[in-house]
């Protein structure tokens, strides 16, 4: 195919459940939609790590996080390992940032020609309280996910309007005749909480007859350990009543529409450039949000909602109108951006090839039979978890804990855990397999605590990292007046 520019669109904790084109009932997301219908829709895409700093820093590197050691997020990526901004800037390309970054700083060289009002870790160190991984003290900002649930605006609504407002300049104002494609992209913060939505989107769901999410009766929760441990640290759901569960549950889906209006805006710029002819498109979001499912919010588990993301692929040459059901990853990113661009140099001076493949060829032909992995080191976990998606069946591998087993096929929302039923037991087998050929779990568990135990100790130990306190959102830059 000939290569065009791209434009990256991520936003962030953006379940795949929650959009038109992944048949939401629920949640308005027309632009997306739009752009699905002429493009491929990867309906099985995953993160390589359900939380925001390690999925990031994967998406850059198009490498697993047992690769990079970019394990949580009191370990943000650096630039020290090379990720695909590094490639195309060194080969002539302009490679621009506007947004979320998660990176560790700005003085850092991430690789980008240019990093326009860019989000990083707060004080280049991020969330130490995940460095704690034994013996788990329970979270003090959990309430911030429930309390202020509601319409209204905050830092992060009006950071993702200047988001789209710089998007839009430069795509105005980008080079027509440039040697070589140019790469945008755009990090958005919506949906992720503080669930507050701007009134126009939150007014769209308040008062609809909204789902409960499943098995969030107590009594029907899953007891598995891991689950169990996620729950007790980030002890969210105690600060939920009926009517506090159904303004997040608006203020989410209202959130959902924001980001989409703002993709929006950003895609109607690309039209009036004259560009959209000349340019690929892909979205996609960090990871998920387990929101409220199995009592738990925010992130950090295997299931469904928190690892699977939304994966759209528009652009000449892309099929349109196509859901595509083989399993991809975010470590397919990296490939199908050097394929997009043309920039076949890219990747060549890496000391060992990279485990992700175009999504370009991906998006030609099914194939079911495809192995994706994610894994999870961070917070709110006492160990490692590793999922492999093969098939109809999803594998969780716990180093310490029993493992998991679902059929998507017979059980999409999972809803029953075979990891212990022995007619199963073949299926486990072959998967942990599959795992195994990819890494270690128990030595990559060992490597994550010893740098996490390592970290710990240089920002003054377990106490002192407990009496920082909980972040609970990162802040959002403050960018002076410009009146330029």
């Amino acid at each position: 195919m000939a290569a065009t520019n791209l434009l990256i669109i991520m936003s962030d904790e953006h379940s795949k459940k929650w959009l038109g084109c992944y048949d939401s009932p629920i949640v308005e997301t027309p632009n997306l939609d739009r752009l699905a219908s002429r493009g491929t829709v990867f309906t099985n895409a995953f993160t390589a790590s359900p939380v925001c700093v390690p999925a990031r820093a994967a998406f850059a590197t198009g490498r697993y996080i047992h690769e990079t050691g970019f394990w949580d997020n009191a370990d943000p990526y650096d630039g020290s390992v090379r990720s695909w901004h590094h490639e195309l800037r060194e080969n002539g390309h302009q490679v621009v940032s506007i947004g979320k970054l998660h990176f560790r700083s700005e003085k850092d060289d991430n690789g980008f020609s240019e990093e326009i009002v860019p989000m990083h870790v707060l004080d280049a160190k991020g969330d130490l309280l995940g460095l704690v991984r034994d013996d788990l003290p329970v979270r003090d900002g959990a309430w911030k996910m429930a309390r202020p649930a509601g319409p209204g605006d905050t830092s992060y609504t009006r950071y993702d309007r200047l988001i789209a407002s710089r998007a839009q300049t430069w795509l105005h104002e980008a080079p027509r005749h440039a040697e070589k494609p140019w790469v945008l992209f755009v990090s958005f913060v919506a949906p992720h909480f503080p669930l507050i939505a701007p009134p126009e989107y939150y007014y769209r769901y308040h008062g609809c007859d909204l789902p409960t999410p499943k098995l969030y009766e107590k009594a029907d929760r899953p007891s598995h350990p891991f689950l169990v441990d996620y729950r007790n640290c980030f002890n969210y759901d105690d600060y939920f009543d009926e009517e506090r569960l159904h303004a997040a549950l608006a203020g989410y889906f209202g959130l959902c529409s924001f980001v989409d209006d703002n993709i929006g805006k950003i895609l109607r710029a690309l039209d009036d450039s004259g560009q959209t002819d000349d340019t690929t498109i892909l979205y996609t979001s960090d990871h998920g949000d387990n929101l409220g499912a199995r009592g738990a919010w925010g992130k950090s588990t295997m299931y469904e909602e928190a690892v699977g993301v939304p994966l759209i692929l528009a652009g000449p040459g892309i099929p349109a109108g196509v859901h595509r059901s083989t399993p991809v990853s975010h470590i397919d990113v990296r490939p199908t951006i050097t394929e997009v661009v043309g920039d076949d140099k890219s990747g060549g001076s890496e000391a060992s090839p990279l485990p992700g493949r175009s999504l370009i060829g991906v998006a030609q032909a099914s194939d079911c039979k495809r192995t994706v992995f994610s894994e999870y080191h961070g917070m709110g976990s006492t160990t490692a978890a590793f999922m492999v998606r093969r098939g109809r069946y999803k594998y969780v591998h716990y180093v310490g804990y029993p493992p998991q087993l679902f059929d998507l096929e017979e059980d999409p929302e999972e809803l029953r855990d075979l990891g212990t039923d022995p007619n199963f037991s073949a299926e486990i087998a072959a998967l942990e397999a599959k795992l195994r050929a990819i890494c270690d779990p128990e030595d990559v568990n060992r490597r994550a605590k010893e740098r996490q135990a390592e970290l710990l100790a240089l920002n003054g130990g377990r106490e002192a990292v407990i009496a920082r306190g909980d972040i609970g959102f990162t802040p959002t830059p403050a960018p002076p007046p410009d009146f330029s």
